[in-house]
């Protein structure tokens, strides 16, 4: 049976740079992120990378990647998740995430799990659900 944790995210770091031409969109970027989770996730800066479509100056989609390593409810270990989302005119950004196969270390192999988050504008922590399983 699924466990469900939650918690927050703080932003920490969001480098972001122009991937091809920019002359006409929609337009393609790259961005290297860090966060800090805290609650069921105890992660300090992870790894997160994305690439990400403008569709116009401030709406479009992203995926990425992003390596998590501390706690999860207490147990020690890493693991990756894929994350695919959208962000909005307003400053929204809803996000979608997976447990990448095979990526759980230490007490989390074995770990499967999905969750999503949702942020408005203007703040620095979100909150987040994480349902997951470990074999």
């Amino acid at each position: 049976m699924p466990v469900q944790t939650t918690g927050h995210f703080t932003f920490a770091n969001w480098e972001e740079r122009a991937v091809g031409s920019s002359d006409a969109g929609p337009r393609l970027a790259h961005a290297s992120v860090t966060n800090t989770f805290s609650g069921g996730i105890e992660a300090v800066d992870t790894t997160c990378e994305y690439s990400i479509v403008y569709v116009t100056e401030k709406t479009g989609t992203f995926t990425g990647m992003e390596r998590l390593a501390g706690r999860l409810d207490g147990r020690e270990g890493a693991f990756v998740v894929e994350e695919r989302g959208s962000f909005g005119a307003d400053g929204s950004v809803r996000c979608t995430f997976e447990v990448v196969s095979g990526s759980g270390t230490g007490e989390l192999t074995g770990l499967r799990g999905s969750g999503s988050f949702t942020t408005g504008p203007g703040a620095s922590s979100f909150p987040y659900t994480f349902h997951y399983d470990l074999d």
